[in-house]
């Protein structure tokens, strides 16, 4: 399907968006300029992290690895206007779909009342190749808690927080290899895309083959007479 062929994302009266993603950095592969888009706009944006991405950085003891990530996922955030930064204390490389998890999101979504509830692709097959375990089931946990935070009757706990039930519009994935919606991006927004993922210097320059952002994304945003970001989107 075509860009042309899309429906364009109606996101002008959101106020609030969730993001769900396993690391740091997961936000910074084209998702972030949307993100300028929506705060530029005056959109809340917040960003749930279930992991700090600790076992990411091979040669480095975890415990530096996740503060270290932690720190450069904040200056991405301060990038692209996202002031609400949550990171949880799950174990990267070792993240396990369960109820617990699904709370821990659900949980997000009742404080935060997003219109939108963005999480990655979490396909079993994935950018190229074999997505990432972490991916799997963040994506997956992630659709399964917006359900549970708009269901009284799911996870009873959050009640006894005084965290009344959400119900979120629409469930977004990006990096869907067949998308539904697009939304256009200001070259600007694009821009600050790029630099959110530079801020994850260290990271990066401990990869093997590290992308160059300033290269890649653009031309993953790029379409015929500007750029634009490609979602699937779902009615809750």
């Amino acid at each position: 399907m075509g860009m042309s062929a899309l429906e364009t994302l109606q996101w002008q009266d959101w106020s609030s968006v969730l993001i769900v993603v396993a690391h740091p950095d997961d936000p910074e592969y084209g998702l972030s300029a949307a993100v300028k888009e929506w705060t530029d706009a005056g959109v809340e944006v917040s960003y749930l992290l279930l992991t700090h991405g600790e076992a990411g950085i091979q040669g480095l003891d975890p415990k530096e690895t996740g503060s270290l990530r932690a720190a450069e996922q904040r200056a991405a955030c301060d990038v692209v206007g996202v002031r609400n930064l949550t990171i949880l204390n799950h174990p990267d490389s070792m993240l396990v779909y369960n109820l617990v998890l699904r709370k821990d999101i659900a949980r997000e979504i009742r404080i935060r009342k997003p219109n939108a509830v963005v999480v990655s692709n979490f396909d079993v097959e994935a950018y190229g190749g074999l997505n990432q375990a972490d991916h799997r089931v963040a994506g997956l946990a992630a659709i399964d808690a917006t359900r549970d935070a708009a269901n009284p009757w799911a996870q009873p706990e959050l009640l006894q927080e005084d965290l009344q039930p959400w119900g979120a519009e629409v469930i977004i994935i990006a990096g869907h290899p067949e998308p539904t919606h697009t939304m256009d991006l200001a070259k600007d927004s694009v821009d600050a895309g790029v630099a959110s993922l530079q801020a994850h210097k260290e990271y990066l320059a401990a990869l093997p083959d590290p992308p160059k952002p300033e290269e890649f994304i653009p031309a993953f945003l790029e379409v015929e007479g500007g750029y634009a970001a490609a979602f699937r989107v779902f009615g809750r």
